[in-house]
């Protein structure tokens, strides 16, 4: 992979690129296309069979194709037309990729950004493994994808792209006081179009919520109940209406969240990730209330980065779900965090240039998957 000696960061494009030729990322007879390989990660793509199976699990010492035997309820083929996931069930996935990393790289994985948007829960799975999304320095084998649809039914096919890997070498993540000089010198986090003068980090870096909203107090979407089948496979197709309802803000800038609804909101500042570095939205923290604040976590070099500053940041999309109870949030309020990691060397292709990235400075929280809703207009 020609990696330079004492490397430490996450692998840019042109690494990535390496990493396929090498045979480090393969996946035999299907040929792994250049535009799966974005600034910082490629993508992942679901294999020829979908197994149903009654409960999830993790491997810990055995393969998963041994743990999975006994837990298997049906067999579907992803070749063709696909086949239907139906709500609340999970499923395990074969993925085309497998990956023989050399012993100083190690892998993430996170589902891309319109998997998480639509609701779909998804992990990945390694054998002789005890958890999700990690995979070990020095890993050789399969990787298989676990999948929930949580508030649509979707029909998903041999070859689509649910999942992300990012591959990284050394200690890469940045610390509370490095992140804190990285936006004194070169700004992340902006509001109005301005540095935000007063960030808050704890393990990462806050960011809240804007439940202000357009014109017309919108602020998001939430997921109707019995909505139709969604083609994964499909862009810029459904409409909006038959799948999502307006969420509007209550007096005071704020919105109670009904237990266990799915809503897509915004945050409240942009963020501007320059070239040298990558982010992830963490992981959901029970002490910030009963809810959970995302799915889709990478944020790839370039995003919300314009080199001529015609925009300063891309606000990040929130796929928010409360718990047991109703839960009211407050406009500012901090619901989730970026962590920042560095880069090996900056990418050959950067987030929103010329690689059709679909939410560049975006002003709206609906996935590609559905026709664009105009400013202060219902979906339709």
């Amino acid at each position: 992979m020609n990696l330079p000696d004492g490397a430490a960061g996450v692998l840019p494009s042109q690494y990535l690129e390496h990493a396929v030729a090498d045979g480090v990322i393969d996946a035999g007879e299907y040929k792994i296309p250049s535009a799966n390989i974005q600034p910082a990660s490629i993508d992942l793509r679901l294999g020829e069979v979908a197994y149903r199976i009654r409960c999830s699990f993790l491997p810990d010492s055995q393969p998963v194709e041994m743990k999975m035997k006994d837990l298997i309820v049906d067999e579907l083929d992803l070749r063709r037309d696909g086949a239907v996931l139906e709500t609340n069930r999970p499923y395990l996935v074969p993925l085309l990729e497998q990956l023989t990393l050399p012993a100083n790289v190690r892998g993430k994985a996170n589902p891309k950004s319109s998997t998480g948007r639509l609701d779909v829960f998804t992990r990945v799975i390694t054998d002789q493994s005890f958890r999700f999304d990690e995979i070990v320095a020095g890993y050789q084998g399969q990787l298989f994808l676990e999948i929930v649809p949580l508030s649509f039914t979707v029909r998903v096919r041999q070859g689509l792209a649910l999942n992300q890997l990012r591959l990284s070498v050394g200690r890469s993540v940045l610390t509370d006081e490095e992140i804190v000089q990285l936006h004194e010198e070169t700004p992340i986090l902006f509001s109005s179009q301005k540095p935000v003068t007063d960030i808050s980090t704890a393990g990462g870096l806050f960011l809240g919520l804007d439940l202000k909203g357009d014109g017309q107090g919108r602020v998001g979407y939430r997921a109707k109940d019995n909505a139709p089948l969604l083609e994964m496979s499909v862009t810029d197709a459904f409409s909006p209406g038959e799948f999502w309802e307006p969420v509007f803000r209550e007096e005071g800038d704020r919105i109670v969240l009904a237990p266990e609804k799915f809503y897509l909101l915004l945050s409240e500042e942009a963020v501007r990730i320059s070239p040298e570095y990558a982010a992830e939205m963490t992981a959901y923290d029970p002490t910030s209330g009963e809810l959970r604040t995302h799915y889709a976590g990478f944020f790839d070099p370039g995003f919300g980065y314009d080199t001529q500053e015609r925009f300063l940041g891309s606000r990040a999309a929130l796929e928010v779900r409360a718990h047991d109870v109703p839960f009211m949030i407050e406009h500012g309020q901090r619901v989730c965090k970026l962590t920042f990691e560095r880069m090996l060397e900056a990418p050959t292709v950067l987030y929103g240039q010329g690689i059709g990235s679909s939410y560049q400075n975006q002003q709206d929280t609906l996935g590609k998957h559905f026709r664009r809703v105009s400013a202060g207009s219902e979906p339709a």
